[in-house]
């Protein structure tokens, strides 16, 4: 796995110890993908969807970008402005802030599989509502199951505890293993946060570098 030295963006302090992770008891839709499902399949199903409010004022559905075989995959909150209008996710400042930090994990944007827990925009970008979360849940379970990612990175408190099951705060749930449908899972703060609070960036690094060295622990297997 390539690494690159960018202490610029967030900062180097070390390795930690990475436990094994439990499982998740977060609320799993289905256990498989239909046969034959594809994400461009899946992402053709998404477009027409009317399953919440979040449809009625949305301009696209913002289903996910990446590699399809990604052994990463970052999962937000929900699209933004920019991302409602472009159908891209995390394309606003705090996309430009993801950005340095998939870079500073040794990988470009095209390598990884960025996704959201809603495909559509929340009104005033306010945090999706469980109801609407549930209404998206099975999109993103089936795009995790056609993914087959190595690890998860959840992003933000939404993300982390709709993945974990639990409504823990983020201080509690970041930088600690857990697992979604079989994959590690690793909460960490928000790009739009960090934005917000610099000084956390440190902390991301921190579970960053776990994340990192997950990958290569399973490459060297």
């Amino acid at each position: 796995m390539r690494t690159r030295d960018l202490n610029r963006y967030l900062g180097d302090l070390g390795w930690r110890r990475s436990p094994i992770p439990p499982e998740s008891k977060a609320p799993s839709c289905i256990s498989t993908p239909a046969a034959g499902e594809t994400l461009e399949s899946l992402a053709s199903t998404a477009a027409g969807c009317t399953l919440c409010r979040l449809s009625e004022k949305r301009l696209t559905v913002v289903f996910g970008e990446g590699d399809p075989t990604a052994g990463v995959m970052f999962i937000g909150e929900g699209p933004g402005a920019d991302e409602d209008r472009t159908g891209r996710p995390f394309v606003g400042q705090a996309g430009k802030l993801l950005d340095r930090m998939i870079f500073a994990m040794g990988f470009e944007r095209d390598e990884v599989y960025i996704a959201n827990v809603v495909k559509c925009r929340p009104p005033g970008n306010r945090d999706p509502k469980d109801d609407e979360v549930a209404a998206c849940a099975d999109y993103l379970d089936r795009q995790i199951d056609l993914i087959e990612p190595e690890v998860i990175v959840a992003l933000g408190k939404p993300a982390s505890r709709r993945l974990t099951g639990t409504n823990k705060p983020m201080g509690a749930l970041r930088g600690r293993w857990s697992s979604y449908r079989g994959t590690p899972l690793m909460p960490v703060f928000h790009p739009a946060y960090l934005l917000r609070n610099p000084k956390a960036k440190r902390e991301v690094w921190e579970d960053l570098k776990l994340v990192m060295r997950r990958l290569a622990s399973t490459t060297d297997d």
